[in-house]
C-alpha cells in the first residue's frame, strides 16, 4: 500500500514537472517577438550556445564529471536522443519558415500520437483509452485554435513539421528508454550537436553569425530558461509516466504561448484560440486527474 502511494506521489510530481516544462517552452513566442533583427537560424544558434553551457553545468553539478565524457558513454541511446532533438529543432524552424504557423502547430501536435505508437513498439507501453481520448480531444482543441488562421501550406514545410513532431517523439522514447539512468548528459549532447548544424546552415544561407547585443541576450536567455530549463524539467519528469502521456502534458506549451503575448505585449487572443486552448487544458487535466490514470504508471 505504501509503495503504491509513493508511486502515485512520484507520478503526480513528474506530471507537474512536465507541465512546467511545457510552460518554459511556451516562452518562445514572446521571446521571438522581442527580438528585433536576428532571423530564426541565428536565434537557434545563440539559443543552442547558452543551452549547452547551462545543461553542461547541470550535468557537472549532478555528477562532478566531464559532461562530454558522460554523454559519449550513453552510447546509442544518447546519440539517438541528441540527434532526435536536433531534428526537432531544425525541422520546426524550417516549417515555420516555409508553411503557415497554423499548419506547423497542428502537425507538431501529432507528437503524442506518434509517441504512443513508438512507445508500444519499442517500449511495450500500452496506451489506455483515457490517454487516447485525451490526445484526440487536445488535437481537436488545436484544430479549433488554427481554424481561423491562414492555412496556406507548403508540402515541404508540412513534412518538416511532421518531422519535428517525430523528432520530439523519438526524443521522448529515448528518455524513457534510459529512465533507469541519468539521461541529462544525452539532452546536453543535443545542444552540442546542434551548434555545428546551425553554423553550417548559417553559412549555407549566407546568414551572418553575429547579431545585435539585445537580440543575442534574448536568444541566450531563451537557451537557458525556455529550452535548457524546459528540457531539464522534462527529463526529470520522465521516470514514472508513460511516453504518450508525457507528450500530451507537454502540449501545455500550446495553451500557455498565446497567454504570454497577451499579458506582456497586449496582443489580442482570438476567440478560437481561447476555446481551443481551453479544450487542450481540459484534456490534460482530465487525463491527469482521472482515476484510470493511476493504472497507466509505467513499471
Amino acid at each position: 500500500r505504501r509503495f503504491q502511494d509513493n508511486r502515485h506521489l512520484a507520478a503526480n510530481r513528474d506530471a507537474i514537472l512536465i507541465l512546467l516544462a511545457g510552460l518554459c517552452w511556451s516562452l518562445s513566442g514572446i521571446g521571438v517577438r522581442l527580438i528585433e533583427d536576428a532571423n530564426v537560424w541565428q536565434i537557434v544558434l545563440y539559443r543552442s550556445i547558452s543551452m549547452s553551457f547551462f545543461l553542461g553545468g547541470v550535468v557537472y553539478y549532478m555528477t562532478g564529471q566531464n559532461p562530454f565524457k558522460i554523454a559519449l558513454e550513453k552510447g546509442v541511446v544518447g546519440w539517438v536522443c541528441g540527434f532526435a532533438l536536433v531534428l526537432s529543432y531544425v525541422a520546426g524552424v524550417y516549417a515555420l519558415q516555409t508553411t503557415s504557423v497554423a499548419n506547423t502547430l497542428l502537425l507538431f501536435s501529432t507528437a503524442p500520437f506518434q509517441t504512443a505508437i513508438l512507445a508500444r513498439v519499442f517500449l511495450g507501453e500500452i496506451v489506455r483509452w483515457r490517454t487516447w481520448f485525451a490526445i484526440g480531444f487536445s488535437l481537436m482543441g488545436v484544430l479549433i485554435m488554427v481554424g481561423g488562421q491562414d492555412n496556406q501550406s507548403h508540402i515541404f514545410g508540412d513534412i518538416a513539421a511532421l518531422s519535428a513532431a517525430l523528432g520530439f517523439a523519438v526524443f521522448t522514447i529515448s528518455v524513457r528508454k534510459g529512465r533507469t539512468g541519468d539521461m541529462m548528459p544525452a539532452v546536453f549532447w543535443s545542444g552540442v550537436l546542434c551548434l555545428p548544424v546551425m553554423v553550417l546552415i548559417c553559412i549555407f544561407t549566407e546568414t551572418p553569425l553575429r547579431v545585435g547585443s539585445k537580440d543575442a541576450l534574448i536568444a541566450l536567455l531563451l537557451g537557458i530558461i525556455q529550452m535548457g530549463l524546459g528540457l531539464l524539467l522534462f527529463t526529470l519528469g520522465s521516470k514514472t509516466l508513460p511516453a504518450a502521456k508525457m507528450t500530451l502534458l507537454a502540449l501545455s506549451e500550446v495553451f500557455f504561448a498565446p497567454l504570454w503575448v497577451w499579458l506582456f505585449l497586449d496582443e489580442r487572443i482570438p476567440l478560437q484560440t481561447l476555446v481551443g486552448g481551453s479544450a487542450i487544458l481540459l484534456a490534460i487535466i482530465w487525463n491527469v486527474a482521472g482515476k484510470n490514470s493511476q493504472t497507466e504508471l509505467a513499471s
